[in-house]
């Protein structure tokens, strides 16, 4: 999904004494309006921290992520966060080459730049690039203060899980040489279940510091859209289709294969319809059903954030899906956005991650193993037969579950309680 448009706040009254307070830098190669996930939540942490009182700067890459012949403006304020943008960082995701090289010269103008922060009195860095946690443990040690450590994904284990390295490989022998430097020097470690918390801990001892802390729906939760006040839906959900989406980034950590398989054994079915939204490497394979002509699958790009909630509600029931191989290693934010909208999930993986934990604790949902294809096909027809008051019943227990303890107001604040502990207080609380 897009990420935030904010509107620019221009500098108020109180902006030069702003500048006499303590600095926290956040260091990430994408941030909004970027449609990367990842930006999103550090834009929300930090205007939190901006209006906690702390001068807030954020140092990213200047050019789009997917897209680097997207340009964002060098420096904004939004939000109270002082945005710098660095060039150069940015050269999109056609090869590994490109990929490393722009890290490595995004990563290299953030430290300099974080070198020379005034009043610097912390920071935070995350998996973007992967090895963002090497930049802030100099940095850190440079300027004595501390670091925390937000992981989002595990990286060279997603590297090595995919193929793409052998697990002996000088770049991850090295790779993990960074890892364990920021575990250890991060004052805070920050991981998003308790299986990534697991493969943590295996790498250093950081229980003492490790925080489980699950991402926020990017939107809070709404109430229920009935599908006949939905415009996105009428747009582009023929009358009576029952809709299975998979909304977000399509990628091999999250393999679709069986459950389009599933679909396509089904797409005579008068109701099923397969809406796949987003992008990423394994659209191919969506885009390549459709081409074929495949009657139940549609697939759309990325929508804008101002259709989120409407894009979200149009689906029956929201596919997330996680690799066998992958628990613990990356973890698959879209489930918030789909349960604080009132829907069940589907899960296309193992039973033992923490969306099948959720899924089971709430009892939101069904589970389709990875190439069980009649298995799938089975699920597809118990999801389509499922009572419409049952399906309404596990979408408000989905939503009750966010609004009781998975909701932005409730883990930003507890994310923000992290990033400020041992860090030099601003002089007085900011004023709401």
């Amino acid at each position: 999904m897009q990420a935030h448009s904010r509107q620019a706040t221009p500098p108020g009254p109180g902006a030069g004494s702003k500048q006499k307070q303590p600095a926290f830098v956040f260091i990430s190669q994408v941030y909004v309006p970027d449609p990367a996930a990842l930006g999103q939540y550090m834009a929300d942490a930090a205007a939190e921290m901006a209006r906690r009182g702390y001068r807030t700067i954020v140092y990213t890459a200047r050019n789009g992520y997917e897209d680097p012949s997207q340009t964002y403006p060098a420096r904004e304020a939004k939000d109270g966060v002082e945005i710098r943008r660095l060039p150069y960082s940015s050269f999109g995701k056609d090869s590994i080459k490109q990929r490393l090289l722009a890290q490595i010269i995004f990563l290299l103008q953030a430290m300099w730049h974080s070198f020379f922060t005034p009043r610097l009195a912390g920071l935070l860095v995350s998996t973007s690039p992967p090895a963002c946690g090497i930049g802030g443990a100099v940095v850190s040690l440079l300027r004595g203060v501390p670091v925390k450590f937000w992981v989002m994904d595990l990286n060279p284990d997603q590297l090595v899980i995919m193929n793409v390295l052998p697990p002996k490989a000088w770049p991850v022998r090295l790779f993990d040489l960074f890892n364990r430097a920021i575990l250890w020097r991060a004052s805070d470690v920050i991981v998003l279940d308790r299986y990534m918390g697991e493969r943590v801990a295996a790498k250093a001892q950081v229980a003492h510091k490790l925080h489980i802390l699950p991402p926020w729906p990017l939107e809070d939760s709404h109430p229920h859209l009935p599908h006949a006040h939905n415009a996105f839906r009428r747009q582009h959900v023929p009358e009576g289709k029952f809709v299975l989406m998979y909304a977000g980034n399509h990628t091999p950590a999250n393999p679709l294969d069986t459950l389009l398989a599933a679909a396509v054994r089904l797409q005579d079915h008068p109701r099923l319809l397969l809406l796949s939204v987003g992008g990423g490497a394994a659209k191919k394979d969506v885009d390549g059903l459709v081409a074929t002509g495949v009657r139940n699958i549609v697939s759309l790009p990325y929508q804008p954030l101002q259709q989120l909630h409407q894009l979200l509600s149009a689906a029956d029931v929201h596919v997330v899906a996680m690799g066998n191989n992958m628990v613990g290693v990356v973890h698959p934010c879209k489930v918030y956005g789909a349960m604080a909208v009132h829907r069940p999930l589907l899960l296309l993986g193992p039973a033992h991650c923490h969306i099948g934990d959720l899924i089971t604790q709430h009892r939101i949902g069904w589970r389709v193993e990875h190439g069980n294809v009649q298995g799938a096909e089975r699920v597809l027809q118990e999801v389509l037969a499922t009572p419409a008051e049952e399906l309404q019943a596990m979408g408000e227990r989905a939503a009750q579950a966010i609004a009781h303890s998975l909701g932005k107001a409730v883990l930003m604040q507890r994310l923000c309680d992290v990033l400020q502990r041992g860090v030099r207080p601003p002089a007085m609380a900011a004023v709401p």
